[in-house]
């Protein structure tokens, strides 16, 4: 389109860019970036102010003094985390389906056992293999045990210490069901790399529907086999494996008696040890706000439970603090029941490390024989009936849905209601429920300028912005000798990146207000930072939301501040792009305009692009993408206050 102009009106823009010239020196672009480099906070804050806010919203054991007083408690915790976490949204549809399972192939196990192969629907179209060992002479009801595996991505079901356990349940008269994990073994591909799992969750659909649901379904599968004892179910396993021992274990009462071998810790625990920082699926959305895994623990009362650690685990979750928390949430409720000898805890110290080798295993063939009448702890040996990774095997369809595909396809029909309209009482429900969805709120800013210097036609001020009681934000701002107006500049890569946009806002008389927003730039997280992210989201909180409501916040105190023009915001990168303009449709009255740099054309493109929740924590916000795209979220500003330059 080609712009005309009235000769009058073209003069009148002459003169002004003159005098704006003539008065306006140019500030060298080196000098931008050396301001814009300077640290302004502690490095330690951002780590420091993060634990602080997670550990505040992290639910506490309660005291209770009875056992009726627990059971309800535990009752309402356990029906909780079913309803609000694990089935949330979409993932409320594949609760009650009837488990599909195929039955495949026998082969020969060893001497006294087979091995039968088949594999099973975790949710329509995602099927994973398993096996199941089974002893040569059954008769009448046996214990059963469902041994799942961790982060063995190469050997997966095949790892030869949970073949070993495997084996030594069969000859022990039990039958044993050895479950491959997502992400592992067969299937070790991209689109079931445990950090996609967070694309489902944009949908509406609780990705942790989908571990529960391999636990619950091999559990339908064991517990259906004719010759199964139900009332001796055990689940056991190393490291994830350990994780999903204490999720299922704790959330489905028809296990019996369990055995996690290092893979949990309390939420208190993992925020002061960054090793035992689970996973997306051990830090769930929201999870925090109805249980804790120390909750967890003392909800397997008054069921055997045997906790093993290691003492020298480099890993995660080393015995020297994990294990005591567990033990003093889950002691006084055994008690309750009279229960504290079903409450056992072992720690491994040969060889120490992260195993489930053989002293760990023989505590659990202890275990199994004490209240299963499974025999002696001694292990039975075993190693020239270890398979290889082929042998075990199970044939999957060769369309078989991952977190990547799946979220695919129920992005389809998202958002459920894209209709938009031009009506005021529209615009105040829809922002009602995007503030909703990305828990934001407004802050309170208070600034302390700490240094400031002029050079170059600049003034520069380096402030510290606390925000609430919370967040400490650094920021420069950079005036010129002739201000226009006052843009709020924030960027994917931090302000440190952003010395060309600031000079070329300066050289047009911009007072720059570059700041840095929660886990970017300056406000990165030292250690761990996306699994902090994730523990933000699993109190109840969104990254998202704190940074649009940070972005917000400044630009209206900004507002306050500089009343020598309006105020717009500038933000350069996908993520950055997102968090501005939702905080611009939250907060429509604090800015005149927003300008986008690499903005997203639709939230879809971080499934489109297979991202994962490393690559951008704050864009797989929970169910956002059922109730809003891009086109609904600006419709919320204004468009015409919008202008943007697409991510490729």
């Amino acid at each position: 389109m080609r712009f005309q102009y009235a000769p009058c009106m073209t003069s009148r823009v002459f003169l002004f860019t003159l005098l704006l010239a003539c008065t306006t020196r140019a500030v060298d672009t080196a000098d931008v970036e050396a301001w814009l480099a300077r640290p302004v906070i502690d490095p330690a804050i951002p780590q420091a102010e993060v634990q602080k806010f997670t550990e505040a919203r992290i639910l506490r054991m309660p005291e209770v003094k009875s056992k009726a007083a627990w059971e309800h408690y535990a009752a309402k915790m356990r029906t909780d985390t079913l309803d609000k976490i694990v089935f949330r949204g979409g993932a409320a549809k594949w609760r009650n389906l009837e488990p599909k399972v195929e039955w495949l192939d026998t082969i020969p196990g060893g001497k006294g056992y087979s091995i039968r192969k088949l594999r099973y629907e975790i949710v329509p179209g995602m099927w994973t293999s398993a096996l199941l060992y089974v002893p040569d002479q059954l008769k009448g009801k046996v214990p059963v045990v469902l041994n799942v595996n961790g982060h063995d991505r190469k050997n997966g079901k095949a790892a030869d210490y949970k073949q070993m356990r495997c084996i030594n349940q069969a000859k022990r008269g039990m039958l044993a069901f050895n479950a491959e994990w997502m992400g592992m073994g067969q299937l070790s591909s991209p689109g079931f790399d445990h950090y996609k799992m967070p694309q489902l969750n944009l949908c509406g659909t609780s990705g942790i529907a989908t571990f529960y649901l391999s636990m619950s379904r091999a559990l339908d599968i064991l517990l259906q086999h004719p010759n199964a004892d139900a009332k001796r179910a055990a689940v056991a396993g190393l490291s994830g494996g350990g994780w999903q021992t204490i999720f299922i274990s704790s959330l489905d009462t028809r296990v019996t008696l369990c055995n996690p071998v290092a893979g949990y810790s309390s939420f208190i625990t993992r925020i002061h040890n960054h090793s035992d920082l689970g996973d997306c699926e051990q830090t769930p959305n929201d999870l925090g706000t109805v249980t804790d895994y120390a909750h967890m623990t003392a909800m397997l009362a008054p069921r055997p439970a045997l906790l093993t650690f290691n003492v020298a685990d480099k890993c995660c979750f080393a015995s020297g603090h994990a294990l005591q928390p567990l033990l003093d949430a889950a002691n006084p409720i055994y008690r309750l029941y009279g229960a504290e000898k079903s409450l056992r805890s072992h720690v491994n110290h040969d060889p120490g490390t992260h195993n489930f080798l053989l002293d760990n295993r023989q505590q659990f063939y202890r275990m199994l024989g004490d209240f299963f009448d499974g025999g002696d702890a001694k292990e039975i040996p075993s190693e020239n009936e270890i398979k290889t990774i082929e042998e075990l095997n199970v044939p999957l369809p060769e369309k078989n849905h991952d977190f990547n595909s799946l979220a695919r396809e129920l992005m389809k029909d998202l958002p459920r209601h894209p209709k938009i309209e031009n009506t005021i009482i529209w615009r105040n429900h829809r922002r009602a429920k995007l503030k909703e969805l990305v828990s934001a709120r407004d802050f309170a800013v208070t600034a302390k300028v700490f240094k400031q210097e002029k050079k170059a036609g600049a003034l520069v001020r380096f402030r510290r912005l606390k925000l609430g009681e919370d967040w400490t934000l650094p920021s420069v701002d950079l005036t010129p000798e002739v201000v226009r107006g006052t843009t709020v500049l924030v960027g994917d890569a931090g302000r440190k990146s952003l010395a060309k946009e600031a000079a070329a806002l300066l050289e047009k008389g911009q007072r720059v207000l570059a700041v840095d927003p929660f886990y970017l730039g300056e406000s990165k997280i030292k250690s761990r930072d996306f699994l902090f992210a994730l523990m933000v989201a699993t109190v109840g909180e969104r990254p998202l939301g704190l940074q649009a409501g940070q972005i917000a916040s400044v630009s209206a105190w900004a507002s306050r501040v500089f009343r020598d023009g309006p105020i717009q915001v500038q933000a350069v990168g996908p993520r950055s792009s997102t968090a501005a303009l939702i905080g611009a449709a939250l907060n429509p009255q604090s800015f005149s305009s927003l300008s986008l740099v690499d903005a997203l054309p639709s939230l879809k493109t971080s499934i489109e692009k297979n991202w994962n929740v490393r690559q951008a924590p704050e864009l797989f916000c929970f169910g956002l993408l059922e109730e809003f795209d891009i086109p609904q979220i600006m419709a919320l500003v204004g468009a015409h206050r919008v202008s943007r330059t697409l991510l490729d």
